[in-house]
């Protein structure tokens, strides 16, 4: 198979010695070509020429955000897309089996291409751009948004940057004396006092480490979007729904504070003044209205 071998060099997890071994590994048995990411957007322009050039298979060497341009660049073509973990976190690669080591998971991928076990998988969407894993809004991305201001630190310091960063986003670089935005879903109903929402399209949210934050195990790349909405930024409140994440989720789901939705084919915001967003873990902006779809069936997808 022609495969193009895609890296991000900066992400936390990619060093030349892994480069070099991964290479050499998807070498022995295929047609490989290396390109190197120099700046953002750039995965999904080089993903695009791959399947225009007709590649099969886009296999990608970096964090969440590199793999999102990338399935922006692959989408509704016949061009997969294989993951390979090299970020701080690898949420995506994790969720679906891959483990978090990037030569081991090497292994797994090429048992993958030998059984040609390629899919093709729904994604979501917001105001048109792919989603993998989810769209975070409102108090999840203004965490982000710190940690970004912070990137030369993620090679180091991973979770506790995360986990510094809330605090910090909590404390002083987040309005959370009054709700910041509404959430209009398709049958009528409206949320109208959220300070944030997450929507998924596969579970888990993150990890911690080893541990995942499970928000709505119904999300799987085969069906609809999953939200979940809080409806409050309580100190105390707060902290019991991520103690429930860290769990089975079953508190978060059951709480008066949370909305809880699966299987949406759409749902929009309306913000009360530009709000932050983040999309598969990069940090976007602020907006004042966002649209999101789930878009059955649009990327071929290598799966362990």
């Amino acid at each position: 198979m022609r495969l193009l071998l895609l890296v991000n060099e900066s992400a936390s997890s990619v060093t030349p010695r892994s480069r070099v071994v991964i290479q050499k590994a998807l070498s022995a048995d295929h047609d490989v070509t290396l390109a190197e990411t120099s700046r953002r957007g750039h995965a999904t322009r080089l993903a695009q020429g791959a399947a225009a050039d007709g590649v099969d298979v886009v296999v990608v060497l970096g964090g969440d955000g590199t793999l999102n341009e990338a399935a922006n660049g692959l989408a509704r073509t016949a061009c997969a897309l294989a993951p390979l973990p090299g970020g701080s976190t690898n949420v995506f690669a994790r969720t679906i089996g891959l483990p978090n080591d990037p030569i081991e998971a090497t292994g797994g991928l090429l048992d993958a291409l030998a059984r040609r076990s390629i899919r093709r998988v729904g994604l979501g969407s917001v105001n048109g751009r792919y989603f993998l894993f989810h769209t975070g809004v409102g108090f999840d991305a203004a965490v982000v948004e710190q940690v970004e201001r912070r990137a030369g630190l993620k090679r180091y310091a991973g979770h506790p940057l995360f986990v510094y960063a809330g605090f910090d986003t909590w404390i002083r670089h987040y309005d959370r004396s009054r709700p910041r935005f509404a959430v209009h879903h398709a049958d009528g109903t409206v949320i109208d006092d959220a300070y944030l929402t997450i929507v998924l399209n596969t579970n888990p949210y993150t990890y911690l480490g080893n541990r995942p934050l499970d928000l709505a195990p119904e999300a799987t790349l085969d069906r609809g979007l999953a939200s979940i909405t809080l409806r409050t930024m309580a100190f105390g409140r707060t902290m019991r729904i991520i103690a429930s994440a860290l769990r089975s989720g079953a508190v978060l789901r059951r709480s008066r504070w949370v909305d809880h939705r699966t299987d949406l084919a759409a749902l929009s915001v309306r913000a009360y003044g530009p709000v932050p967003y983040q999309v598969d873990g990069d940090h976007l902006g602020d907006a004042e209205q966002l649209d999101l779809r789930h878009e059955p069936e649009v990327l071929d997808l290598v799966l362990p």
